[in-house]
This record gives C-alpha cells, sequence and structure tokens, in this order.
C-alpha cells in the first residue's frame, strides 16, 4: 500500500516543524503526486492560522508548487465548534482554498460555552477515563452530523480522537454527503470495532498523515496495519495505489 497523496499535513503556520517548501519537497521525494498543506483553523486558540497570514500563506504554497513541480493544495483542518455544526471556515474564504478538512479539537473558540462539552468535556472523560454520558455521545455526533450536511467538507479527520460519537452514525452521513473519512496513520482514533461497523457502512475512505514534521509525510505504516486487521476494503480508500478521491469542496465551488 502507497499513498499518492497526503491531504493533511501541517507546517510552521500552525504546530508543525518545518516550512510550506520542506513539506512539498519532501512529498515529491517519497513520491506522491499531490500534497495539501492544512493548518489548523482560524478559531484554534494556540495554533490556528489567522486570515491576515492567507495572502503569504498561499504565495508560499503557489512559490513552491512552481519550484518542485509538485501539486500543493491549500487547505485547512477546520474546528467543528458546536452542536449546530458551525465551523470557523466562512463562505467568504472558500475562494481562497482547495481541500477543507474538519474535526473536532480542545481548544478552540466554541460557538456558545455549552458546546465546550464536545471538546473539554469529553477530553476530561479520557483524561480520567470515565465513561461518557449518552447525551454527550449525542450532543457530539449532531455536531459531526450538522458539519458534515451544512459544510462541502472533504474529509473528517480522526473522528472521535479524545471526543465521543456515534461513529457508525457520523459515517452514514459522511456516505450520504460524499465526505470522506480519515484513517489517521498518526494516531488510533478508532478501535478495529469502531473502524469494522464504520466500514460496513459503505462510507469512503482517505489515508492520512497528520504530519507535523517532514519525515513522517505519506506516512500510512499504522493507518495499513489496522486496515489489513479490520479487513476494510481497499477499493474504498481512494488516495492509495495510484488513485485520488473526487472531493466535494471542488464541485461546492464550481456552482457558486
Amino acid at each position: 500500500m502507497k499513498l499518492t497523496a497526503d491531504y493533511h499535513t501541517h507546517t510552521v503556520y500552525s504546530d508543525g516543524d518545518n516550512t510550506i517548501l520542506e513539506n512539498v519537497t519532501r512529498a515529491k521525494e517519497v513520491g506522491l503526486r499531490e500534497i495539501a498543506i492544512t493548518e489548523h483553523g482560524f478559531s484554534h486558540v494556540w495554533f490556528g492560522i489567522h486570515r491576515k497570514e492567507m495572502p503569504q500563506f498561499i504565495k508560499e504554497i503557489r512559490e513552491a508548487e512552481a519550484q518542485t513541480g509538485m501539486r500543493a493544495l491549500v487547505g485547512i483542518e477546520s474546528n467543528i465548534r458546536g452542536i449546530s455544526g458551525l465551523c470557523d471556515l466562512n463562505e467568504s474564504d472558500y475562494e481562497n482554498f482547495d481541500v477543507y478538512l474538519a474535526g473536532v479539537h480542545v481548544v478552540i473558540h466554541y460557538d456558545r460555552c455549552k458546546d465546550s462539552k464536545i471538546g473539554w468535556g469529553s477530553w476530561l472523560k479520557n483524561k480520567f477515563h470515565t465513561k461518557p454520558s449518552k447525551k454527550l455521545i449525542e450532543y457530539t455526533t449532531k455536531a459531526y452530523i450538522n458539519a458534515i450536511k451544512n459544510h462541502p467538507i472533504d474529509v473528517l479527520t480522526h473522528l472521535n480522537y479524545l471526543c465521543f460519537s456515534d461513529a457508525v452514525e457520523v459515517a452514514k452521513c459522511c456516505r450520504d454527503y460524499g465526505t470522506y473519512l480519515e484513517i489517521s496513520s498518526k494516531k488510533p482514533h478508532l478501535t478495529d470495532e469502531e473502524l469494522a461497523a464504520v466500514s460496513d457502512t459503505g462510507v469512503r475512505f482517505v489515508i492520512n498523515s497528520d504530519a507535523h514534521w517532514t519525515e513522517r509525510i505519506g506516512e500510512c505504516k499504522l493507518a495499513e496495519e489496522q486496515i489489513m486487521r479490520v479487513g476494510v476494503p481497499l477499493d474504498r480508500i481512494d488516495n492509495i495505489d495510484g488513485k485520488l478521491p473526487n472531493f466535494r469542496f471542488a464541485e461546492y465551488k464550481r456552482h457558486m
């Protein structure tokens, strides 16, 4: 199994160690066809990229693309900010981006105070190894589903990492709306049993490195091991072995 493209990488514009040019150069060295630079979204308190940085961010990506001959995509890992599905990428931002990722993170500006339970409430449950309530699972599930329904998200990142939702219901929504589920090669986020149940929904997947330093770009070992254990059909993973995915964000923008 070999990645054709890596759609989740970070640089010094958020919490990565390397420059955009270093990431793109590494992608070419490991034989990828394209790479996305996907910094944390605007509402992330510590690591979010700022809108005022976007012109320089885009400029560096285009320069790296020209210098290396490697297709480089302007991306974001947006934050899901509440049960309404609100994300921190506005429609007015869409023209600046090629790829739209979204996920749940902890240290962000939430839509409302009660929405912090999605991040901080779940983080505390994980830290102290306590069982999440049914209401917390339902709340987070609705946040994921409303984000997918209300925004043209290409990839949902690390589903249920440090949070709790009904992964099967979220996967069904991804399937129905054309959003890919990420299988992360950086960190386990679904158990084997959960991934098997999610796979049974027919949802489509991409494998991403979530690389924060260049040596991990294109890495898929952890994901591959789990995929083989679980028996996820390889024909539903759309960024391996020469394949490229059909992303909904690009299609959405064509009809704006």
